[in-house]
């Protein structure tokens, strides 16, 4: 991660980690304060905004804010985050830091593909009418996504899988039916039999349970802070929306709902509107029992 322009010296000097994130991937920001500034702790709000959407960051310490972002999987040159410290005086601080994408190497790879012989309808496009079914299914899970975005984050101890594995399907793999590449796999796939237990990732609330061309019965969990899981294919839900559930709570079973070939869970992890591995999401450091200290919204 470089800092890019010139940098007020009460600004806060800003690290990611990881420093060159894959596309995909969830990235955490680390901003810390000049400490040797008289005024440093004065600071009442930082605000931020990388790839186009904001990142609330939560108090550490005296000196220390820490906020997450989304680097999309199309994303191959990173981007900026541009934050604005604001003062108890009603001064603010500018900086802009620049996150790289992987190296050149990783990304020249070529994405695995998993090789699906399935019932003609699986590679078949779709019909006008089913294909502004999907779109329109896609913008409510995206509305999940906006309205988390600077809330407060609910969760306090790290993530876990939503089921104890194994994982048959990994995240950004392309899809290949009948030899036709058709997609890129945007969730995390995991063994099961209808009717095993899925579980919440973390707390969050009950945003949104639908059934869904695609996604079939699924459920989808706010856990402030911009993250939200979401759930696919269940063949029975034990939650209602507006429920706040705990990390490990059952929110329904495994099924075969939807547009699939089989029983299995597909696991979503989304910050805003960006889908990531899910498994990058089991990284992060858990939010300080303390109120968000951010201000989010337009672009600093």
């Amino acid at each position: 991660m470089t800092t890019a322009g010139p940098r007020s010296p009460n600004a806060p000097v800003v690290r990611a980690a990881p420093s060159t994130p894959l596309p995909g991937t969830l990235v955490q920001f680390d901003a810390r304060t000049d400490t040797d500034a008289a005024y440093t702790d004065s600071i009442v709000a930082i605000s931020g905004i990388f790839l186009g959407q904001p990142v609330a960051f939560a108090r550490r310490g005296r000196h220390r804010f820490t906020g997450i972002g989304a680097v999309p999987l199309d994303s191959i040159r990173g981007g900026t985050l541009a934050l604005v410290a604001t003062y108890a005086s009603g001064a603010t601080a500018r900086s802009e830091s620049h996150v790289d994408a992987a190296p050149q190497p990783v990304l020249a790879a070529a994405p695995k593909k998993e090789a699906l012989h399935v019932a003609a309808r699986f590679s078949a496009p779709p019909p006008a009418a089913t294909t502004r079914r999907i779109a329109a299914e896609s913008e409510l899970a995206y509305d999940v996504g906006r309205a988390s975005l600077g809330t407060e984050p609910l969760w306090r101890v790290p993530f876990i899988e939503p089921r104890p594995g194994p994982i048959t399907s990994g995240f950004g793999r392309g899809r290949e039916f009948n030899g036709t590449l058709t997609s890129r796999h945007t969730g995390t796939d995991f063994a099961g039999r209808i009717g095993d237990p899925v579980v919440a990732a973390n707390r969050g609330v009950v945003a949104m349970i639908g059934d869904f061309y695609l996604a079939g019965t699924a459920v989808y969990v706010d856990h402030g802070g911009g993250l939200v899981t979401a759930y696919f294919h269940l063949s029975a839900v034990s939650v209602a929306v507006g429920d706040t559930v705990a990390r490990g709570q059952r929110l329904g079973s495994v099924g075969a709902t939807g547009r699939v070939t089989g029983p299995h869970l597909h696991w979503v992890v989304r910050y805003g509107t960006a889908s990531v591995d899910a498994l990058t999401a089991l990284a992060l450091e858990p939010p300080p029992d303390v109120p968000v200290v951010t201000v989010c919204g337009a672009a600093p």
